[in-house]
């Protein structure tokens, strides 16, 4: 067995973990979306959905909690369906999750060239090269999300020292954007609370409106399983990061709410989504506000974007180096970077990946994204299996105490966790279903899981190869699994 085992260096404060989990939850949605969720549930309806998918959310981080305590390393899923279930689940999971990471990458450096348009059309609105789905593609809107992408891939390869301190400042420029924009809109005298009714879409029924925002929740909050991603880096003990993604789920969940009740107070909800604007909220918030909304919007925006380029470029690299440390992924996603210590291969695949999305027009890429919440809900599905795993009712014969916890309580949670997962799943690939896919992004699904096949039957015989207690030690960093030394249910 091999004694060497690539590592991180141990760079992340709690502060900038915070910001990772928040800034990779709220994204361009939050404040692009909000007409499009009003048309279809009304205000009331998306703040009760948002508030439960939080909820959601925060019984699968339950589970999450327990593994990134005793199993801090990066991988994080990937690691998690290895320990339950073995060789062929940790690739399908991690498999799944590299598509949706960088899927995410992909979609934030579009959306960065997409509020481009939308504030400098005439910046951008040159050098039309052709038409993807009917989306026009301009050479100047491919450059600007380019040069997001480079950006953001040079500041990840100098470190989490760069990178988190980062993380956390846009975060704290987004919170306060968006605490000050909410402000503004409740003591204009041209706005009131009044423009929330009615509370729900008259023409779709209450549980249709509050189960399509539900839906949309695997969407809408990932990002705070990009914690157990940078597990190897923390610079404190891993028995904080269940409280760290609670707060971030609290806090994303707050100001998606906030945005909604900032975007209806402007006029009445109704008439708002049935104008005809590139961007619903943007205009909104401009007629009341002026200039100085709009800048205020955009500045939240563009740190939204940042947040979300920035955390994903994290998790998707160190998934990607924790896959090749383990041998089932090439060995260059493994390399570290000779001064910064970083997995700068991961970093630069990644983005060059992502550079490819601006090419393609923003409708080929949301055909994809849509697709990629499989990958995400598939991943929660294994973390709080691997939890459910762990946790025992009592001492049966069955139990072992290197390998399992008494914990009747957390086993219901991570249960609960298991069935929120398959509905998610479920919601997407039922039809029928609010949420199911559409044939675009069914086709891409079915491209990807071939593509996993045929790299899967590619690596296995390798893969399979590797003696048991040296891929323990390559994926855990210890030859057995053993939960003795670290685990407290308190």
């Amino acid at each position: 067995m091999s004694n060497e085992r690539t590592s991180l260096n141990r760079t992340l404060k709690p502060h900038w973990v915070w910001a990772i989990a928040l800034g990779s939850s709220i994204g361009w949605g939050a404040f692009v979306q909000p007409t499009n969720w009003m048309s279809s549930a009304g205000p009331l309806g998306v703040i009760i959905g948002f508030v439960i998918g939080a909820l959601l959310m925060m019984l699968i981080a339950v589970s999450y909690g327990f593994l990134i305590r005793n199993f801090p390393v990066s991988g994080g899923e990937f690691a998690y369906a290895y320990i339950s279930l073995g060789r062929t689940h940790a690739f399908i999971c991690g498999w799944f999750l590299t598509l949706g990471y960088i899927c995410i990458v992909a979609l934030n450096a579009s959306a960065l060239a997409l509020l481009f348009k939308y504030v400098f059309p005439g910046l951008v609105h040159n050098l039309q090269m052709y038409q993807m789905a009917g989306w026009d593609v301009y050479f100047v809107e491919v450059i600007i999300a380019s040069i997001g992408l480079i950006i953001f891939t040079f500041m990840n390869i100098r470190g989490t020292v760069i990178s988190g301190r980062m993380q956390f400042i846009f975060c704290t420029i987004m919170l306060l954007s968006v605490f000050s924009l909410t402000l503004l809109v409740g003591v204009s005298q041209s706005t009131g609370i009044e423009n929330l009714q009615p509370s729900f879409h008259p023409e779709v029924s209450i549980f249709a409106a509050i189960i399509s925002i539900v839906a949309i929740a695997p969407w809408a909050y990932v990002g705070f399983d990009n914690v157990p991603q940078a597990a190897e880096e923390f610079n404190f003990s891993s028995k904080k990061a269940f409280g760290l993604i609670i707060f971030a789920l609290i806090a994303a969940a707050f100001l998606y709410i906030l945005m909604i009740i900032a975007t209806a107070m402007t006029q009445p909800w109704l008439r708002l989504v049935e104008g005809q604007h590139l961007w619903g909220t943007g205009s909104a918030i401009q007629e009341v506000l002026g200039p100085i909304g709009l800048i205020i919007l955009v500045v939240a925006v563009f740190m939204g974007i940042f947040t979300g380029l920035n955390g994903f470029i994290i998790s998707s690299s160190r998934l990607l180096f924790a896959m090749s440390r383990a041998k089932v992924m090439p060995s260059h996603f493994g390399k570290l970077h000779p001064i910064y210590n970083t997995p700068y291969i991961g970093i630069i695949f990644t983005a060059t990946i992502a550079l490819f999305a601006p090419w393609f027009g923003r409708e080929v890429l949301l055909w994809i994204v849509e697709m990629s919440s499989i990958g995400v809900s598939i991943a929660f599905l294994y973390t709080c299996y691997t939890a459910f795993y762990h946790f025992r009712w009592s001492k049966d014969l069955k139990f072992n105490p290197a390998k399992h916890v008494i914990a009747p309580g957390k086993k219901v949670l991570s249960l609960i966790g298991i069935l929120a997962s398959l509905t998610f799943i479920g919601l997407l690939l039922i039809p029928g279903s609010p949420a199911f896919l559409g044939i675009e992004s069914r086709i891409a699904l079915i491209a990807w899981v071939v593509l996993g096949v045929v790299f899967y039957f590619g690596k296995r015989k390798e893969f399979n190869a590797i003696p048991e207690d040296e891929l323990n030690f390559l994926i855990l960093g210890k030859k057995k699994v053993d939960i003795r030394e670290k685990v407290n249910i308190d």
